[in-house]
């Protein structure tokens, strides 16, 4: 598969574009000014502590404060909280990360109100950034994601990406983390550690170690709300996140994230240095690559695929709906049943598309066309759960009904992408109403009697829809003809396609317009 990343970046937000054979499937958009970005570390302050909904309410510098569950506490938060006081103190240098004694667990079942206090200042991590009125959901799990790792402080368990199926090369990897890492921290194999060495494992991990002792030096001049550690930005994340063999270009049109992009890749991955090119073309870089012509057609309540198939989107507060309507897409040598199965089938790849492009979040309800034959849905939930697979966001897929409805859950960490497709009518502005054609008319004669009364123009041009045109000129009596009887003079009359309905311009003898 050909992955190409194009970054376009503004004085206010960067946008990101991800394609997979020259389709969009990701879009990416980050505000320069953006301060609580999933995986930003803060030092916060326990505001208040709801023992109903057990959880806190902490203070990280947002609007709204954040919100704490107590099952986001992790089951070492004792440890957690003990080491953390003894940076702020600045005395955790007097007992290693490695050396430090874990507390017992805390229990599942147990009450926030045992663990943190009303005032207390704590370290926690951005779990979801803050959606509509919501502020940040945040974790005291902290967690850091390398190249090939993931970091977990006061873990020791060691967890393999369930995408790595060779029970050897689990086995391999098992052990070698095993072997280089620190006492107390625990680790995510990923995907992409499949068949690397030793080597590019322990310098990731070597990084991801120097990010957590780097927090806990800075504690002791660290007053609460403040931002401890900032996550790599949308950018570097993507960066991090999707490359692999089949990513071959990033394009960037800003020169300071080019050498950025750059350096990074120079880190992470040096043989794919030489991917990065700075786009210096004279149009927009999106419109250049026609990623602007797919964000239009791919945005809106309605979305329709190359064969005719269309999706229609509605978003309401609790959850997606996704209705798969045929439109003209029919083969008469099949039956109706394998027809829905092929609209079905396609339509699953571009419902798939949606949900990442979109980053839609929460439940989403698919109403497919029905099918009968429970073989065929069999096949339908075997193509979306193989379309899934390339979405890296955690979901779940229940099968269809025998309505034909699919449930899917999907983690939303970020606010949904919207992107608006419609403009407001050039001709009603937006009010849905415009003037009738007898007042265009009159201005219309209102603007030549004063053109050829006072400023005496000799020879005049109108140009207008060609609508209005066939309405001015089609007849014997004509109003054409009844401005010549009127002021004597003929008026040439153009046609242009490209005007709105009501839109009209004089021209002189000169073709130079006439301000009307």
């Amino acid at each position: 598969m050909n992955r190409e990343l194009i970054i376009d970046s503004n004085l206010s937000e960067v946008s990101i574009a991800l394609l997979e054979d020259k389709n969009l499937v990701e879009l990416n958009k980050e505000k320069t000014n953006n301060n609580f970005v999933v995986g930003d570390v803060f030092l916060g302050k326990v505001k208040k502590i709801m023992p109903g909904l057990n959880a806190a309410f902490v203070n990280v510098g947002h609007e709204k404060d954040a919100f704490l569950h107590y099952l986001d506490l992790g089951p070492q938060i004792n440890t957690f909280l003990k080491y953390t006081k003894l940076g702020l103190l600045g005395k955790a240098h007097l007992t290693s990360h490695e050396k430090l004694r874990q507390e017992k667990d805390i229990s599942k079942s147990g009450k926030i109100t045992q663990v943190l206090t009303t005032g207390q200042q704590i370290l926690v991590q951005i779990a979801k950034e803050p959606i509509s009125t919501k502020g940040p959901r945040v974790t005291t799990e902290i967690s850091f994601p390398g190249r090939f790792l993931v970091l977990l402080p006061f873990s020791n368990k060691i967890s393999i990406s369930q995408k790595i199926k060779s029970k050897d090369e689990r086995t391999r990897l098992k052990r070698l983390i095993l072997s280089i890492k620190p006492n107390n921290y625990g680790v995510i194999i990923r995907t992409v550690a499949e068949n690397k060495r030793v080597a590019e494992l322990d310098a990731d991990l070597s990084n991801l170690v120097e990010k957590w002792e780097s927090i806990i030096k800075k504690l002791p001049h660290l007053v609460a709300p403040k931002k401890v550690l900032s996550e790599l930005d949308r950018t570097s994340a993507i960066l991090r996140d999707n490359l692999n063999e089949s990513f071959n270009s990033v394009y960037v049109n800003d020169p300071v994230l080019y050498e950025e992009a750059k350096e990074l890749l120079g880190k992470i991955a040096p043989d794919k240095k030489d991917i990065v090119k700075h786009f210096r073309g004279r149009t927009s870089i999106f419109e250049y690559f026609g990623i602007e012509r797919q964000i239009r057609s791919s945005f809106g309540k309605n979305v329709t695929i190359k064969s005719g198939v269309y999706l229609i989107i509605e978003h309401t507060e609790a959850m997606h709906v996704i209705d798969i309507n045929s439109g003209h897409r029919v083969n008469k040598e099949k039956s109706q049943e394998e027809n829905a199965l092929l609209v079905n089938l396609e339509s699953a790849a571009e419902v798939a598309r949606q949900l990442r492009l979109r980053d839609m979040g929460g439940i989403i309800v698919v109403d497919f066309i029905d099918m009968r034959d429970a073989k065929n849905r069999r096949l339908l939930f075997q193509k979306l759960k193989e379309e899934m697979t390339k979405d890296r966001a955690k979901h779940t897929i229940l099968p269809p009904s025998k309505f034909g409805l699919v449930q899917i859950t999907r983690q939303r960490v970020r606010p949904e992408m919207t992107v608006p497709v419609l403009e407001q009518c050039p001709v009603c502005s937006g009010s849905g109403q415009i003037k009738s054609s007898y007042i265009l008319v009159d201005d219309i004669e209102n603007n030549l009697n004063y053109l050829i009364q006072e400023q005496n123009e000799r020879t005049l041009t109108l140009a207008v829809h060609p609508f209005i045109a066939a309405y001015l000129t089609k007849g014997i009596h004509s109003i054409r003809i009844k401005w010549l009887m009127k002021y004597k003079k003929w008026i040439s009359i153009r046609e242009v396609k490209n005007y709105h309905l009501l839109e009209y311009q004089f021209f002189n003898g000169n073709n130079d317009p006439i301000k009307n």
